[in-house]
């Protein structure tokens, strides 16, 4: 007798990623709504349905201020548009692994191919990858309904194809349908997109079953993969589909079957929780232990070495100490002092998902580990170092709820409404508006820095935190603010960096406090905007140019002396001086030249011409390049006056110089 149960029993990453979402969402403070059941087990739907969860059927039934979650199964592409229409906050809880087959179907449209579909077309998942189909497709369920689409349409034999699957399709019938089409497709394009955790969990059950007396698949009974399970079971032995524990005794009752005599098996859906599993194997071993007290074929010993074993898979209490004696890009190997070879999953070495396991560890490092999964059969005991160090870690992130300790931890992810960050191996959620100083500043900037943060919520229940980064920088900023009032005074220099940008000036961050260049400070110039000057991000020099302590407002100024352009023009461009300028401007009596950037002259229309002219534009156009003469400077007025005449005579008479002296 003995009872086993399947490695990958229980959530899938997709069904697990959409569980987490809702979870998070709900301490988020939002309401949540579900497009459908979130997933297929109503005891979990049940009791997020006590928490608020409300599900619906069309995205116009979630009202203002409501959040709808995409269940894993997808949505047809219009249901994404309409929701996004109707202005609804949406989460898409998609699993990655069925967003990838609408994209491959999607692709496959725009090329005119015809797609398709291994699965079962009344199927959520089916129905949302067809609703990204924009040609021809055909659904089939089994290599029967596939020969007969190939009977009724022969058409398609020499059409492109693309061939895609349900992602929880039954791995051997897929096998048999793609041998029926490499042999009468002639140009097909073929995508495996049966879920790697499926075909898993089912080659699992499969061979649990080959050698039990007795399978039982724990999962909801609407659940597809659960049914598959059941499905590719059968064949090898008795097989039984429960939703609760509450199932097992009357079941074992009504089909007539002694435990005590059977090899159990026992596997569960992808959307079956592990509580639930573990009370399957409570539930189980109480049975046996009541047949035990009357069988003298079991002994106490034997069957409380079966129940260590049963139960063992869940046992996520006991510590252990070990050495690191080896380090792979995937796992850690660790000597803990047992007969099984340890190690830790790179995913269940850090909080970090990115971490790579040579940056965390060298070996003979020792540490303090959980126990995960024991598997004696491999010989293997799976490991945990980040759910060791969160216990630890936990005390000292809810203890900072009540002290207001200013935490340090590394931003590890950007996601859909903030930033996450780790702090003593515990993961904790910063919304966005809590994350940066100002709301429209980017969370991009953050992702693998530093930052401190104030625990600003906690949910013991479910260990999750809430924390803030603004409330720290709040804080600084003050201290700052302070600090700079102490030592400011006009004309002091200090360097700052472009903070926004309005059609009359630019604020500069001073370090803690802000100041604003009007407009007219940035140039020397006109200029019709700031940015034509500075961006945002930029690092000025600037200084200040006034202070109003009572309403805390700073004045800066920006352009410097020096680059005045009438001071440059005094200093290089003095009145005599003959040169180069571009015409600006036309006018009735004359037309203006450029002389430097920021100063333009006047040529009067009597000084344009050797001879009288109606207008300047007889001789001269916008654009033009004219040697002038600076007749006349008015600093007090500025004004300059050219002469384009003067110029030509003063040229003139240093030609009849030149020409009398070589003479």
């Amino acid at each position: 007798m003995s009872i086993r149960l399947a490695k990958s029993a229980g959530f899938c990453f997709g069904v697990n990623r959409a569980v987490e979402m809702v979870y998070r969402l709900l301490e988020e403070g939002k309401q949540v709504y579900t497009l459908g059941p979130i997933i297929h087990n109503p005891q979990l739907v049940g009791e997020l349905s006590g928490r608020g969860v409300q599900i619906v059927s069309e995205p116009e039934e979630v009202p203002a201020g409501g959040t709808l979650v995409i269940r894993s199964h997808g949505v047809p592409q219009q249901v994404m548009d309409r929701a996004k229409n109707c202005g609804i906050d949406c989460a898409d809880a998609t699993c990655p692994f069925v967003a990838k087959i609408h994209k491959i179907v999607r692709e496959a449209s725009v090329e005119g191919k015809v797609v398709l579909v291994a699965g079962d077309a009344h199927h959520p998942e089916v129905e949302g990858i067809l609703g990204h189909c924009n040609t021809r497709y055909y659904v089939f369920k089994n290599r029967d309904e596939l020969k007969e689409i190939n009977y009724n349409h022969p058409e398609l034999f020499n059409l492109p194809v693309c061939v895609v699957s349900q992602t929880t399709f039954n791995g051997l019938e897929w096998e048999n349908c793609l041998e029926i089409i490499e042999k009468v497709y002639t140009n097909d394009s073929i995508f495996g997109t049966i879920c790697n955790a499926t075909a898993q969990r089912q080659a699992e059950a499969v061979a649990l079953a080959r050698t039990s007396d007795l399978m039982i698949v724990i999962g909801g009974r609407q659940s597809s993969n659960t049914a598959k399970l059941q499905e590719v079971c059968s064949p090898y032995c008795r097989t039984f589909l429960i939703e609760t524990a509450a199932e097992l005794r009357p079941l074992l009752h009504e089909s007539g079957i002694v435990l005590s005599d059977a090899n159990v098996g026992i596997t569960a859906g992808a959307s079956t929780p592990a509580s639930i599993i573990k009370e399957v194997l409570v539930t189980m071993t109480e049975i046996i232990e009541g047949a035990v007290q009357n069988s003298t074929e079991v002994t106490e010993s034997s069957f409380a070495e079966m129940l260590e074993e049963s139960l063992k898979s869940f046992n996520t209490d006991d510590k252990v100490h070990g050495v690191v004696v080896g380090i792979t890009p995937n796992e850690v190997q660790v000597e803990v002092g047992r007969k099984q070879a340890g190690f830790i999953p790179v995913s269940e070495l850090s909080a970090d998902p990115n971490v790579k396991p040579e940056d965390v560890v060298k070996i003979g490092d020792e540490m303090d580990l959980l126990i995960m999964r024991t598997n004696d059969q491999e010989g293997t005991i799976m490991l945990s170092k980040k759910r060791y160090d969160s216990i630890k870690g936990w005390e000292a992130v809810a203890a900072a709820e009540e002290s207001q300790e200013v935490l340090t931890g590394v931003v590890t992810e950007v996601i859909k409404g903030g930033v996450i960050a780790v702090t003593n191996g515990i993961r904790v959620f910063i919304p966005a508006s809590q994350a940066t100083a100002s709301r429209g500043d980017s969370l991009d900037e953050l992702l693998k820095k530093e930052v401190q943060f104030r625990i600003i919520e906690v949910n013991r229940s479910r260990r999750r935190a809430v924390g803030s980064i603004r409330s720290v920088l709040k804080d600084l900023r003050k201290a700052q603010a302070e600090k700079f009032w102490e030592t400011a005074e006009e004309g002091k220099e200090y360097t700052g960096v472009v903070k926004s940008l309005t059609a009359y000036g630019a604020f500069v961050d001073l370090g803690g406090i802000d100041g604003m260049i009007h407009i007219s400070e940035l140039s020397w110039t006109r200029v019709k905007h700031p940015s034509e000057v500075v961006n945002v991000g930029d690092t000025v020099k600037v200084y200040i140019k006034g202070l109003d302590r009572e309403k805390g407002k700073i004045s800066l100024g920006y352009k410097r002396s020096e680059d005045n352009p009438w001071n440059i023009l005094e200093r290089e461009y003095p009145a005599g001086t003959i040169c180069d300028v571009t015409v600006v401007g036309m006018t009735t009596f004359g037309a203006f030249a450029r002389i430097i950037p920021g100063i333009d002259g006047l040529i009067h229309i009597s000084q344009i011409a050797d001879h009288r002219i109606e207008k300047p534009q007889d001789v001269l156009k916008v654009g033009d390049v004219v040697k002038v003469k600076i007749t006349e400077i008015d600093f007090e007025k500025k004004r300059v006056s050219l002469s384009i005449r003067a110029a030509a005579e003063e040229e003139k008479a240093d030609t009849v110089e030149e020409e009398a002296s070589e003479e």
